[in-house]
């Protein structure tokens, strides 16, 4: 099942700590239905001291959030998505409010010829 947030999208967090913030998709983990957002789910992680960082370290890390607690945006607002198979076969998300084309999911799936 294709999911309706890619890598690069402009999305609205819906619920958790951050509710409300939006933020950058970062990278999408089809496998666990979770995306890491930029700037979303920082966690400090504390790193022991060794020859690189002789004091050691604490590092803000931004932890993946499944994707049902995110919306992407259309026009500044947050959305559903629709998909839809446009005439020439290409299957595209598009937004729910305003039908606005959010992206191809596949291409073209007219029938190859054949040999």
């Amino acid at each position: 099942m294709p999911s309706h947030i890619r890598k690069g999208d402009v999305v609205f967090v819906r619920s958790g700590a951050d509710k409300g913030k939006t933020g950058e998709v970062v990278s999408v983990d089809p496998q666990s239905s979770t995306c890491v957002v930029k700037g979303i789910n920082l966690r400090t992680k504390h790193l022991k001291p060794n020859q690189m960082r002789p004091k050691g370290a604490m590092v803000k890390v931004e932890l993946p959030i499944h994707i049902s607690k995110v919306s992407p945006m259309a026009d500044g607002k947050p959305t559903r998505v629709r998909f839809t198979v446009k005439a020439d076969g290409t299957k595209v998300r598009v937004a729910a409010k305003g039908g606005k084309e959010l992206g191809a999911v596949s291409p073209s799936r007219k029938s190859k010829k054949a040999k």
